[in-house]
């Protein structure tokens, strides 16, 4: 399993099924922040997070999750840190 502390800035992430779900903005309080632009689920209001313990591996310029995109798209966080989107 791979560590949070190997994501950078500008990596892809994509779900278990290899579907595109956004581009890392940043690190923030053990969680993926997704760039408002790229959010793969078309709010872009506002920022979503991933929680850091979906990531499944980090190899070259992706982020891959252990869920398929679909099942990781509802387990976003708003930008507040609040409840799941889903």
């Amino acid at each position: 399993m791979s560590s949070i502390d190997e994501v950078r800035e500008h990596m892809e992430v994509i779900g278990a099924d290899g579907v595109h779900l956004g581009t890392v903005d940043r690190v923030e309080g053990g969680r993926i922040k997704l760039t408002r632009k790229d959010s793969g689920v078309a709010h872009e209001d506002h920022h979503h997070y991933i929680p850091g313990g979906l990531i499944a591996g980090v190899e070259g310029d992706q982020v891959r999750l252990s869920p398929n995109a679909d099942v990781a798209a509802s387990l976003f966080e708003q930008e507040e840190g609040g409840d799941p989107i889903g």
